[in-house]
């Protein structure tokens, strides 16, 4: 490892000899200066890694020493070292972006740890990641093998997740791989969860069940609406876990975060049907039923998710709350996006004021298309930092940042996940079998049985049968279902692809955030 140079800049450096001898004898290179115009000129021809800088000096103070190095190199790290503990120069230093800040006297070891904080940070966070990583793998494995249920299946995707983001800390890439197969172990083994429970969750005589897209409205967000505190029902569609997890920390700055919790969605885990599902409390089969001039099947003509503010009205009446008053607002452009900056306050006139944001679907679509996104979201880890950028820059952050200082329940969920499809899987179907790559229904469909889950009778999957001796299947894994026409084509075109619509956990294992005013 390259042997850190450090600057230490203090009138009084001769005082602090013994100390520079306790660095270097730790492996540091220290060079000491006794003024801030000696050091502004030391930086601009020397590379320093860390500068200790004394806040009371003669010539020039600290804090005017700190403005003209941050002018040379302002990603310079400066330890601030002062007697004054006053709180207007603490924020002063604070806000002129020091790494940290001593109070004299310091012992050495104060210093070594500000120094190691800064410099092996990264490295010490690394190898610290990889350790309990390592104690958790065995958990992990063990809680795979012992059957979970739907509440220990939640649990796990979390863990993975929680490591997924850590090793973002660490520059194993062997940690990184184990990783991986680990949770492609997860999902093998929780498509055969899924392929086991599934049918019986949502059949008419289901008791034991988790909570699910039909079900999410009255178990996760009714019972939190309350008279004279709005609640806004914040829906991104196609948000994983982890893509939440990335944008927690902007929420947090603005707003208290209640509770984290997960929600299955429904099969396929596709907008046209878990959205639908959500808004009208209902299985795609019972919305059919009831609802048959609103209800359309993937082959018909028209917009799939059109009706959602008469399914959310008609749940409302059926749940005997039609004295909620709700307003539903679908963001579907930047001219829909800027009238919501505009009129943010309106979210604040009704009980329920529901958003349905459509970015981060269209982010996943657009990638599969365009070079340049797949550039940018190369892999999962650049995807979430796209997602992340965009929420930052987004009209939503500003519409939510402009209400953030009123009394306000946010309740914030999505419809489904996606994951990166590399598998490619043979199907033959005629001509009415859907194009979807990762669910398709149409009759006479031929497949390998291990690479699907199938539902010969749709009824069964609380799925419409939009033609006699229609089936469903449902790609598993990161599998994605290609026709024998054209498929080397295809299986190059979509390959490295987000994709919905099938069995993982990233699709169907999605968050619902409950959060408040601070």
């Amino acid at each position: 490892m390259a042997i850190a140079r450090i600057l230490w800049v203090d009138d009084e450096i001769e005082s602090l000899q013994s100390q520079k001898m306790f660095l270097e004898n730790k492996g540091y290179d220290v060079h000491t200066l006794t003024n801030g115009f000696d050091a502004v000129d030391y930086v601009r021809e020397n590379a320093v890694d860390v500068v200790l800088l004394d806040e009371t000096m003669p010539g020039i103070t600290g804090i005017e020493t700190l403005t003209k190095i941050k002018e040379v190199n302002q990603l310079l790290p400066i330890v601030m070292i002062t007697k004054n503990e006053t709180e207007n120069l603490m924020d002063e230093a604070i806000g002129s972006q020091i790494s940290d800040y001593l109070i004299k006297p310091v012992n050495p070891n104060q210093v070594l740890l500000s120094l190691k904080k800064i410099i092996d940070n990264r490295r010490l966070v690394a190898e610290k990641t990889m350790h309990a990583y390592q104690q958790e793998f065995r958990s992990l494995f063990l809680a795979l093998s012992s059957g979970p249920d739907y509440n220990e299946w939640m649990e796990i995707y979390r863990k993975l997740v929680y490591w997924e983001l850590e090793m973002e800390k660490s520059d194993s890439p062997e940690m990184q791989e184990v990783l991986k197969q680990q949770k492609e172990e997860a999902n093998r083994e929780f498509f055969k969860f899924i392929s086991r429970n599934y049918a019986s969750w949502v059949g008419p005589k289901s008791s034991a069940a988790p909570i699910m897209s039909h079900t999410l409205f009255k178990y996760k967000v009714l019972p939190h609406v309350e008279k004279g505190v709005p609640t806004i029902w914040l829906l991104i569609d196609n948000l994983r876990l982890d893509q939440w997890k990335a944008i927690q920390p902007i929420f947090a700055e603005s707003f208290r975060i209640h509770e984290e919790d997960s929600f299955y969605s429904i099969l396929p885990t596709a907008t046209q049907y878990s959205r639908n599902a959500i808004f009208a409390g209902l299985m795609p089969l019972e919305i059919e039923k009831m609802y048959p001039g609103l209800w359309k099947n993937d082959e018909e003509e028209g917009g799939k998710n059109m009706h959602e503010e008469d399914f959310f009205r008609s749940q409302l009446k059926r749940l005997k709350r039609e004295d909620i008053r709700f307003s539903y607002n679908k963001i579907l452009n930047s001219g829909d996006a800027q009238k919501l900056v505009d009129h943010a306050h309106n979210l604040l006139d009704q009980d329920i004021s529901i958003v349905v944001y459509n970015f981060v679907d269209m982010l996943s679509h657009a990638r599969t298309e365009m070079e340049v996104l797949k550039e940018l979201a190369s892999d999962e880890v650049s995807y979430r930092s796209l997602t992340t950028s965009w929420f930052v820059h987004s009209p939503l952050y500003q519409a939510l940042k402009r209400i953030s200082d009123k009394k306000v329940n946010i309740i914030l969920s999505t419809d489904h996940g996606s994951i990166r499809v590399n598998n490619p899987c043979k199907v033959v179907g005629d001509k009415q079998t859907t194009a979807n790559l990762r669910y398709k229904h149409g009759r006479n469909l031929n497949f390998d049985p291990k690479e699907v889950l199938a539902f010969r009778d749709p009824k069964q999957a609380g799925l419409p049968v939009p033609s006699v001796n229609s089936s469903y299947i449902f790609a598993r894994e990161d599998g994605y279902l290609c026709y024998p026409n054209n498929y080397n084509y295809y299986v190059n075109y979509y390959r490295n692809s987000f994709q919905h619509g099938g069995v993982s956990l990233e699709e169907m294992i999605i968050p619902v955030i409950r959060m408040g005013s601070k």
